[in-house]
């Protein structure tokens, strides 16, 4: 298959105009668990141009049951496992990683990307990422995400937007703790607000 047979492909199924703008995007995926593997799986397939993963995890047996990795990448960085898997699904897709924790001080390394998805498992990184690009980056749309666990109807999860370029996906109250754990499918419903909500920004579709 050569780069031009995928991008015709691609335009006879979304739209020569609308592909271009996927072709033209750089998304960051912030955290590659099952969120993120999710999300960035489902955006390549559509066509994003630039997909930027950043993470800094290895791929353990623990992660298997609900995340986009295969036993044969077990011990492998997630960065590097996930861009193994997308070179096989969307060969032409751009893939740049960095393999590393995303902190407040190297926020810059997500200064090309005009669109955030936030996937991480931790509040507090949630919290640092939502915060730092409103004050830093104030000009990218962000995509969040929070309630997704148990074995609750998938129809309680939902997008929302919070802010003029923040938006988030989820049922906003379930939690780990209160439920003990995470399943695929909810797990994927919620990734897959995330990336069709990326895909809508990206084609100036916007929620009210």
């Amino acid at each position: 298959m050569t780069k031009e047979e995928w991008y015709t492909v691609l335009e006879q199924r979304h739209g020569a105009e609308l592909q271009q703008k996927f072709s033209s995007a750089c998304v960051a995926v912030c955290g590659l668990g099952g969120l993120g593997s999710n999300a960035a799986i489902s955006l390549a397939r559509a066509g994003v141009g630039t997909l930027h993963l950043i993470d800094f995890d290895n791929v353990d047996i623990s992660n298997l049951h609900r995340q986009q990795y295969t036993v044969s990448q077990l011990g492998m960085y997630k960065t590097e496992a996930l861009k193994q898997t997308l070179s096989e699904i969307a060969p032409y897709c751009n893939v740049i990683t960095h393999t590393e924790k995303l902190t407040e001080e190297n926020l810059s390394l997500i200064s090309d990307c005009n669109i955030i998805c936030e996937c991480f498992d931790n509040a507090e990184y949630k919290a640092m990422l939502v915060n730092g690009i409103s004050e830093h980056y104030s000009e990218k749309y962000i995509v969040t995400a929070s309630g997704m666990s148990g074995l609750h109807t998938g129809n309680t999860i939902q997008t929302k937007k919070l802010g003029n370029k923040l938006y988030i996906c989820g049922d906003g109250t379930s939690d780990v703790d209160g439920d003990g754990t995470l399943f695929a499918p909810r797990v994927m419903l919620c990734a897959a607000h995330q990336a069709n909500t990326i895909l809508r920004i990206l084609a100036g579709k916007f929620e009210i």
